[in-house]
């Protein structure tokens, strides 16, 4: 049966085919990239060459998926002009065929630079699916890296990733939306280790606990705290979820410090409420105890930490550094074996703080705009009508500001607490995965972090 092509109209679609092959489409995107050419030149110049900096991968499971996906791209190409190639695959429709769309237009980039995006997306129904190599490779852009984007759990150990493996320079992942964590972070971490070496890998959870790495670093960045690194005797971490594979964030935070300090794992163990203890040896010896526990918190998802603090004494003081994502008010003591890792304190008012901080610069800016603030609406002299205070009242503005807070407190010997309140907004996936993707999703520290991690998971 031939195949049944046809040109829409939609202005952001240039081809749509049912029941194509990919010559069909190959040809397609080519034509569609001479079109493009054209049309930006103009009839007085000659067509520029084509910017294309990589080629991104993706394989979603739905329409769902298909659509975020796209969405995602498409922002990622205002910095990085690519060729972005979206797989469905549905292995549940027996009858084998391909579905594609290509398109290829231009938008604005950085500093209002054009940049372009080639899109294509390709519906594979049955068991054309499994062979993802032989249906991307011929569309792949040469002398460029190709990275294989899977937003969802990889089926880590089938012939399926393993063939789409082999036309990719790094795999994307975000361990954090696997379906089955536990089982499928041990997965991602067997893949880093029988892989080739020049496969990279990259995870969007590691770029999530960047704001908790960068607080630890900053403690111990001064000259003069740099030796208490080598003095840590204790590790507690909060996280939100009681199953195992809730504790992927607080496992690779924790692999963070042992791989980079050379700390041993000892042993492990996990008890009822998401509780759990983990011994460590540093410099062949010395003990270091890390304590994981489950807190309930509404605002955060599954796995998020919540918590950091880190203990220890050298020179006969001692030191303590405590990080919180929106610090709770009022949180009542609790008691418990590892109460001692994780003091409670009392009422804080960080959020509350934050709030004040805008509500001055609110005041501020108001007072500088007094005289041109428009007033026909009340008929009064300019600044007559307006309050003393902003319309929205700073303890209203609280509940809105707290995800994003993140307190930190520092304890050294007998000297006062120093606290520092900062906001930490948190990073949508387009941000996330440019972020990888322009290190070329190579990160050494966080394959070493992911073996460790591994190893700490298993032992639970």
């Amino acid at each position: 049966m031939a195949p049944a092509l046809s040109v829409t109209t939609d202005p952001e679609l240039d081809w749509h085919g049912e029941s194509v092959t990919i010559a069909e489409v190959l040809g397609a995107l080519n034509r569609s990239r001479r079109q493009f050419a054209q049309v930006e030149a103009g009839d007085e110049e000659h067509p520029h060459p084509r910017n294309c900096v990589m080629t991104l991968v993706t394989v979603v499971p739905d329409a769902n998926e298909e659509k975020r996906a796209i969405k995602t791209v498409t922002d990622i190409s205002r910095h990085h002009p690519c060729l972005a190639i979206v797989v469905r695959d549905q292995p549940q429709i027996r009858a084998g065929r391909i579905d594609s769309t290509v398109s290829a237009h231009p938008m604005q980039g950085p500093l209002d630079t054009p940049a372009s995006c080639e899109l294509v997306t390709l519906h594979v129904h049955g068991a054309a699916g499994s062979h993802l190599a032989a249906l991307v490779d011929p569309l792949l852009v040469s002398g460029v890296p190709t990275y294989l984007w899977w937003p969802s759990t990889p089926p880590f150990g089938t012939g399926e990733l393993t063939d789409a493996l082999r036309i990719c320079d790094a795999l994307v992942v975000d361990s954090a939306r696997f379906d089955r964590p536990y089982h499928s972070f041990l997965g991602l971490a067997e893949l880093a280790e029988r892989s080739h070496r020049k496969l990279g890998l990259a995870d969007l959870q590691w770029e999530r606990l960047l704001p908790w790495r960068e607080a630890a670093a900053q403690f111990f960045a001064p000259s003069e705290r740099r030796g208490l690194i080598q003095s840590i005797s204790e590790i507690g971490i909060d996280y939100s979820g009681e199953g195992r594979g809730n504790r992927i964030a607080a496992a690779l935070m924790v692999s963070w410090f042992s791989t980079a300090l050379g700390w041993k794992l000892e042993h492990a163990a996990g008890g009822g409420g998401g509780v759990v203890a983990a011994l460590f040896k540093a410099d062949g010896w010395r003990p270091v105890q890390v304590a994981f526990r489950s807190m309930q918190r509404g605002q955060l998802a599954q796995g998020e930490i919540s918590a950091l603090r880190i203990m220890g004494t050298a020179g006969g003081k001692s030191f303590s550094l405590s990080v919180q994502r929106d610090p709770q008010r009022m949180r009542p003591p609790r008691a418990g074996e590892f109460q001692r890792l994780h003091p409670t304190g009392g009422e804080d008012e960080a959020a509350m703080e934050i709030a004040q901080r805008r509500a001055a610069r609110h005041r501020e800016v108001v007072s500088q705009n007094l005289e041109s603030l428009h007033h026909t609406s009340t008929g009064e002299a300019p600044g007559e009508s307006m309050p003393q205070q902003p319309t929205v009242m700073v303890r209203e503005r609280r509940r809105a500001d707290t995800s994003d807070v993140m307190l930190t407190m520092i304890d050294l010997g007998d000297g006062d607490t120093l606290r520092h309140v900062q906001r930490v907004p948190p990073l949508d996936e387009s941000t996330m995965l440019l972020n990888v993707l322009s290190a070329g999703a190579r990160d050494l520290v966080y394959t070493r972090s992911l073996a460790a991690a591994a190893e700490l998971m298993q032992k639970l």
